[in-house]
């Protein structure tokens, strides 16, 4: 049943027909995902480190430095496939010469979103969860707010707009003109989170590093 119901939705809807991503990009994707897992366990266990009996406080030390040495072993890892590839390597540098965006978000972003730079910024924007949706039900009119898409990705891309907000110029004089202007500062960071995810996209379709005197024409925000 459930394949019929795959075949009539091929049939009907025709939607579009991506490619697989190769080898590297699937081993890519295991070692990002096995590198969430290791910075998950060591936030349970700092946080367990400081309720735990010292009997066994030795043995939670113990395991955070291997988790740490693993997670470095993982960073390694990553930054010498993201080398090896000329592509990948360019595009790292792209991404990482806009303030805001370090190593971390950078890899997570060529891997998690291979998508960006072939949307346009409304597509990338729900993709990843950032665009701002109507919760509607026959008359009633519910509050805009963002959700769906790539959580995993939604969150890294959080942090990437929270330290944009204060060291990016572009970011910076775009949150703080949203909270003057009334906003919550929660709704304000979505915004830049949206605007950073639009900026990353038109830099990814043209290949071009970072130019912040071009920010202002070439990118608008929409904001409710």
């Amino acid at each position: 049943m459930d394949a019929r119901i795959l075949a009539l939705f091929g049939a009907r809807v025709k939607p579009e027909i991506r490619p697989l991503p190769d080898k590297n990009a699937r081993d890519m994707r295991s070692l990002l995902t096995r590198r969430r897992q290791l910075v998950e366990m060591l936030t349970s266990e700092h946080n367990r480190l400081f309720q735990t009996h010292e009997d066994i406080r030795l043995g939670v030390e113990a395991h955070i430095k291997w988790l740490e040495e693993a997670l470095s072993d993982i960073n390694d890892d990553l930054e010498r496939r993201i080398k090896r590839s000329p592509s990948w390597l360019e595009k790292d540098n792209l991404l990482k010469s806009v303030p805001g965006v370090g190593k971390v978000v950078s890899s997570t972003i060529l891997i998690d979103l291979p998508e960006l730079g072939n949307l346009n910024r409304c597509k990338i924007a729900a993709l990843v969860g950032v665009a701002p949706l109507n919760r509607d039900s026959g008359t009633m009119r519910g509050r805009r707010t963002v959700w769906g898409g790539r959580a995993k990705l939604r969150s890294t891309l959080y942090m990437a707009a929270l330290v944009a907000s204060r060291r990016n110029p572009i970011i910076a004089a775009f949150y703080q003109r949203l909270v003057n202007a009334g906003k919550a500062k929660k709704v304000a960071l979505v915004a830049c989170m949206r605007k950073l995810l639009t900026i990353l996209n038109a830099m990814m379709r043209t290949m071009t590093a970072w130019q912040p005197e071009l920010i202002p024409q070439s990118v608008s925000t929409e904001v409710k």
